[in-house]
């Protein structure tokens, strides 16, 4: 392991470790319960704002866009805490979410899971009742 390294995953300064396309994958889950409810990614200017707005910020990949966590719909996320994996290349905030978490009006975007019976694999939905219409929040 080179002193980077072992700086990275055992010091206490915050150096995270953005991927090729200069993103950093995050983990939101509600700080009540522990229930994941979405995945994103953070850019610099997107955990900056996360770090000093107590507020979630994204980047789009689709968008190519920056984006606050209900700034269309209503639906935020307030920062709990914040953590990074050992390598930090991976940020987990635990957030109060205001509503729906998905952009599908659901409460967390896991809201199928994956079922295998006998060489077929399927999808099956599990707490996958909508808080909102997508369709009037986004106006499709």
């Amino acid at each position: 392991m080179s002193a980077h390294d072992h700086d990275r995953e055992e010091g206490l300064a915050f150096q995270p470790k953005f991927d090729a396309s200069g993103l950093v994958t995050c983990v939101a889950t509600d700080a009540a319960n522990g229930d994941v409810l979405m995945i994103a990614h953070m850019n610099d200017e997107a955990l900056r704002k996360t770090i000093a707005t107590g507020e979630a910020w994204y980047f789009s990949r689709s968008r190519n866009a920056l984006w606050r966590k209900g700034e269309s719909s209503g639906q935020t996320q307030r920062v709990i805490e914040m953590r990074t994996d050992c390598d930090q290349d991976a940020i987990w905030i635990r957030v109060e979410q205001t509503g729906a978490a998905c952009h599908t009006g659901r409460r967390s975007c896991f809201y199928r899971a994956v079922t295998y019976d006998d060489g077929d694999t399927a999808l099956s939905f599990v707490d996958a009742d909508r808080l909102f219409d997508p369709d009037k929040v986004y106006r499709k």
